[in-house]
């Protein structure tokens, strides 16, 4: 079975598999200083830059925890989206083991512009305030749009004028960049991102997430991951991951599969509802990457997660998010429609 609630849920990618079982053959050193991972030092820096180095760590949570700590000093906050996944799936772990207060802006679809940054009140030179040191955006967002280089350059340009720096959350960076038809390279370095994470988890990985670092002010990072307690001791196995994504393309490849079954899931809905064959389903949602947002009336939600999951992602409004992953196939695509349109009131 399927299921259709996150892209976490799909096993590994043979390529991945692979790599790993390839890592797995003698002795190396750990806690990064292994071979593998410096294979992945320079392949980054080969993507991104003579500057960029590269952090394996366990999972987007602590990459996001250990990015935020490092662009932020202990007087300064972080500007998010209210919807972002640092504000709202993360347990509070920025506050917590970040020390990071987060300061929160209604997004438009998700995504932060620099009118709506404009819109935040804080004061600059005011002992009383947490000062903003960093804007913090993700890729592709919680809603399922994704920043094109133009608008993650806005924003860029935005911090940097008011001296502070730009995190990317690249949790599905790849879908991101799928959907785009750019490299990875244009919506970070080239777009003044300063640190940012490639997520391999959600995309055909085993648990594996990179954290780039761009801007060579931003020091300390390996400390900070050691005692975030987001240091590996055999490292190479999360750094043969990300190589093997990072290779020949493979992630966007694998990413441009889990975009199109969206996009296959949109049409096939759409052509139903158009027709009138499929009562009470609406699309709340462009869908630019591997998700689609459906309103669902709750007794039909109900029904469908007896035999498929998936979560529940505005309770106000009835709306549900299904997640397409790498191993989605256009029949189990078809088969969910099929008992869609079976279950429906």
């Amino acid at each position: 079975m399927r299921h259709f609630a996150s892209d976490n849920y799909a096993p590994i990618h043979p390529k991945v598999l692979e790599a790993i079982v390839a890592a797995n053959q003698e002795h190396d050193i750990p806690y990064g200083h292994d071979s593998v991972t410096a294979r992945l030092g320079d392949k980054v820096k080969e993507l991104f830059g003579a500057s960029a180095t590269a952090l394996p760590l366990y999972g987007g949570t602590g990459a996001n925890t250990v990015a935020l700590a490092a662009i932020t000093p202990k007087w300064g906050s972080v500007i998010v989206a209210t919807t972002g996944h640092t504000n709202t799936d993360e347990a509070g772990a920025p506050e917590r083991i970040g020390g990071v207060k987060l300061l929160h802006l209604q997004p438009e679809n998700g995504k932060l512009t620099p009118a709506n940054l404009d819109t935040l009140q804080y004061d600059l030179g005011d002992v009383h305030a947490a000062h903003p040191s960093a804007v913090s955006i993700a890729q592709s967002t919680e809603m399922g749009t994704v920043y094109t280089p133009e608008e993650i350059r806005a924003i860029a340009e935005w911090a940097h004028a008011r001296g502070m720096f730009l995190h990317l959350d690249g949790a599905r960076i790849f879908s991101a960049a799928a959907a785009l038809g750019v490299s990875l390279r244009e919506i970070t370095a080239d777009a003044g991102v300063d640190i940012f994470s490639i997520g391999a988890t959600k995309n055909g990985g085993m648990v594996a997430e990179i954290l780039v670092v761009l801007n060579p002010q931003i020091r300390g990072t390996d400390f900070i991951q050691k005692y975030q307690a987001q240091l590996p001791s055999k490292t190479r196995f999360i750094s043969t991951q990300a190589l093997a994504l990072l290779e020949d393309d493979l992630g966007i490849q694998i990413a441009d599969h889990s975009n199109s079954m969206a996009r296959f899931l949109r049409d096939q809905l759409q052509a139903l509802i158009d027709s009138g064959d499929l009562k009470n389903v609406e699309i709340t949602q462009p869908v630019d990457a591997n998700a689609l947002f459906v309103k669902l009336l709750p007794a039909h939600a109900a029904k469908l997660n007896e035999t498929y999951r998936f979560y529940e992602w505005v309770s106000a409004e009835h709306i549900y998010r299904w997640m397409l992953a790498w191993d989605h196939t256009e029949q189990d695509v078809l088969d969910f429609v099929n008992f869609i349109v079976a279950t429906q009131e």
